[in-house]
């Protein structure tokens, strides 16, 4: 009786397959601060608001001016004495040069929406929530600031509170988002880069700190668990991000730890891909 010849293994389209995956620093979440805050640089500068710096004392008088059926309405600055008057009037002039003309956009609530997503991010990638309580928690903030933002409410507030108001102009909002951008930038593609497993068909390479040396681990019994506890910091603020912890096997066994994974659960489908072809070309076939 003539027996059917199995089928050799398919194998692995491409040998010399790498799969590398990086670690990321907590700055790598800090990019809604530096979004929003080029978002409001624009809101500033379409605004078209300036901001006048006068000395203490300064009052506003108000003159009203008749001309048959027209009225117009007439404000000058006036100061409390000759001493800031001088003072007030070498404002005015730098001002008229065009020496001090900050743009600051109106709202008063842009400030204050904006230190509360800093202290939010500052809060989320320091002391880590878990479970759908922090995605809760997060977003009922986020969202009450925006609101009182758009309703006004901030003004309220902190008139309530002794007339306090976080006013942050154009220039101040583009030079943290700029610096923040750069660091942001440097950390994600340059130092974060130094952090990695790589992983080969039956090996993997580890470097576990920027500048340190790199290991070499045999894949064979290899455990690795994916974590994703904070849903806040992994999904929105790290778009899909998670924990990685790889385990190896042997009578040294190692286990080694790469916090914030960008896109970790497909790093892990083509790792397990990766393994599965390996295991295919290593079966040896049967007669």
């Amino acid at each position: 009786m003539a027996s059917a010849t199995p089928a050799a293994p398919i194998p692995s389209k491409n040998p010399n397959k790498e799969i590398a995956i990086y670690s990321h620093s907590q700055l790598f979440y800090w990019w809604p601060v530096w979004v929003l805050g080029f978002v409001l640089a624009i809101v500033s500068l379409v605004d078209g608001t300036r901001a006048l710096h006068m000395p203490s004392g300064t009052k506003i008088a108000k003159q009203t001016i008749k001309e048959g059926e027209n009225v117009s309405h007439v404000y000058e600055l006036r100061a409390e004495n000759a001493d800031k008057d001088r003072k007030l009037e070498g404002y005015a002039e730098r001002f008229e040069k065009g020496e001090r003309k900050p743009r600051i956009s109106h709202y008063s609530g842009l400030g204050a929406v904006y230190c509360i997503v800093l202290l939010v991010v500052v809060g989320i990638t320091n002391v880590p929530l878990r479970g759908l309580w922090s995605l809760v928690v997060v977003v009922t903030v986020v969202l009450l600031s925006v609101i009182f933002g758009v309703l006004g409410w901030w003004d309220d507030i902190f008139n309530a509170l002794g007339n306090l108001h976080i006013d942050i102009g154009y220039a101040g909002y583009l030079f943290i988002s700029l610096c923040l951008l750069l660091m942001w930038a440097v950390a994600t593609f340059l130092f974060d880069r130094q952090i990695y497993i790589i992983f080969t068909p039956g090996q993997m390479k580890v470097c576990e700190e920027v500048g340190g040396g790199e290991k070499s681990y045999d894949t064979v019994g290899m455990q690795i668990e994916k974590h994703r506890d904070d849903l806040f910091r992994h999904w929105v603020l790290g778009l899909g991000s998670g924990d990685l912890t790889v385990r190896t096997s042997g009578a040294t066994s190692h286990t080694i730890s790469l916090p914030n994974v960008l896109f970790v659960g497909r790093k892990l489908k083509q790792i397990e891909e990766m393994q599965r072809e390996k295991a295919t070309i290593e079966t040896p076939a049967s007669s």
